[in-house]
């Protein structure tokens, strides 16, 4: 059954889901095992068995969830579109009744969830609960079912189909073409007020006087034919296993930036500012990558990340903990400036992932510094609706648990053979147009490779 509400209607009258989670990896799994010929041992081998649309997931290397079919659907838009699809999730999961053996990160009533970057923007913000979860952790896997009939629905057995790699793939610039999008590079460039390097960034500072804003570009590729997506899903997570592979509402990109995580009330969060754009070997740049991001521009990018950060975390959590110093996080086409950060929620907080997102969105790898004045001038400086790119994507569970990426390194299906890209950079007051248009590229890289591109 598919049922799609708006928030109003899901929070008056939440419906009732049964939910039951059962380890598929038993020397005998019983009835409803739904491989035809045994448990896949490979990425590849998962997703030649997945529908070649309609379905989602969140996966880092060979673990995550991948859910395929539609119980409910909710959608939200605008300035509060956070609180809306918490309060919906939360009067959803009060009424569940739930099954769960696995009792593992992901078991149970999940949902993957997407939003919108801005409370401006015309795209909805969804939460998409499936009907079927195939989940993967620790070596064990498992299958969920979600349903509004109280009798568990028989999962359908899945049948590989071959991966179908993207041809006669073409891009097309998109809002701005790079050298507009230059243009006004230096124009944002010249509104910034440089920073004094001699002092601290103050992550409590109410100083409103614009330090960094971020711009995003975006592109168009188009196909002949249908675009497979397991195949640039596939793409992306071999060329990226330690990045975050993902496909929620038509969303589909592979971001290394994980938002936060949620696990018991332990926050984890991960921060990047500042890139290098690798040429041949991200091993063998390394040196020349320490150099150039403990340059001022991006040395000083990375504190306001981290200032963010601290502050709007802090507004919800206890011992907040951010990494002294950063530490260099390499990727087959660029390497980053990277800290990790620690958090705990408040005892018998009713707090959830998608509430600490919430808190700590837009960060100012993706908004600026400081964050209200330079949200607000990337809204009317930028001449494109960002839609969920930049935005939090990932997965909640029953439990309060989940993992959201900022929505990175992505695209988002327009029809079944168009996407639109995009990417972003930090703009500072010594940025450099060109240098900026460059760093860009590297970020469009990862998805014009795997839509058979560059």
């Amino acid at each position: 059954m598919t049922t799609t509400f708006g928030t109003s209607d899901i929070i008056t009258a939440p419906p009732r889901l049964h939910v039951r989670s059962r380890f598929v990896d038993d020397v005998d799994p019983g009835p409803g095992f739904p491989f035809q010929s045994g448990l896949p041992t490979t990425v590849e081998q998962t997703l030649e068995l997945l529908p070649t649309s309609g379905f989602s997931c969140w996966v880092r290397d060979t673990s995550g969830l991948i859910g395929f079919g539609r119980t409910l659907r909710i959608r939200a838009r605008g300035p509060e579109r956070f609180t809306q699809l918490s309060a919906a999730w939360k009067a959803i999961t009060a009424e569940a009744s739930v099954e769960d053996e696995v009792e593992l990160l992901g078991s149970g009533l999940m949902c993957f969830t997407t939003v919108a970057y801005s409370g401006e923007s015309s795209v909805d913000s969804i939460i998409h609960v499936p009907e079927f979860v195939l989940g993967r952790r620790g070596g064990r896997v498992w299958l969920t079912s979600i349903s509004t009939d109280p009798t568990p629905p028989t999962p359908p057995v899945l049948q590989a189909e071959p991966l179908r790699r993207v041809a006669s793939a073409r891009s097309a610039d998109g809002d701005l073409d790079p050298a507009k999008w230059a243009e006004l590079v230096a124009e944002v460039s010249g509104m910034l007020t440089p920073i004094d390097t001699s002092a601290e960034v103050d992550a409590f500072s109410d100083d409103p006087t614009l330090r960094k804003i971020v711009l995003a570009r975006d592109e168009v590729v188009t196909t002949d034919d249908d675009i497979d997506v397991r195949s640039v899903l596939g793409a992306l997570n071999r060329s990226y296993p330690s990045c975050w592979t993902f496909d929620v509402a038509g969303l589909i990109g592979s971001t290394p930036e994980l938002l936060i995580g949620v696990e018991n009330g332990r926050v984890t969060s991960r921060v990047l500012a500042g890139t290098y754009r690798v040429e041949q070997d991200p091993m063998e740049e390394m040196p020349a990558a320490r150099k150039l991001l403990s340059a001022h521009k991006d040395s000083t990018e990375h504190a306001f990340a981290i200032a963010s950060l601290q502050r709007s975390l802090g507004s919800i959590a206890e011992d907040v903990s951010v990494d002294e110093r950063p530490h260099l996080l390499p990727l087959a086409n660029v390497i980053h400036s990277a800290s990790d950060a620690q958090a705990n929620l408040p005892t018998g907080s009713a707090l959830n992932a998608l509430d600490v997102a919430a808190a700590v969105h837009p960060t100012a790898a993706v908004g600026g510094y400081p964050q209200a004045s330079a949200v607000a001038h990337v809204d009317s400086l930028e001449p494109l609706d960002r839609g969920r790119y930049s935005g939090p994507v990932g997965w909640m569970d029953g439990r309060g648990n989940g993992q959201f990426g900022i929505a990175l390194r992505c695209g988002q299906l327009e029809d079944r053979n168009r996407i639109r890209l995009y990417a972003g950079a930090g703009i500072m007051p010594d940025s450099d147009p060109t240098a900026e248009v460059a760093e860009t590229d590297a970020k469009l890289a990862p998805m014009r490779r795997a839509l058979g591109l560059d």
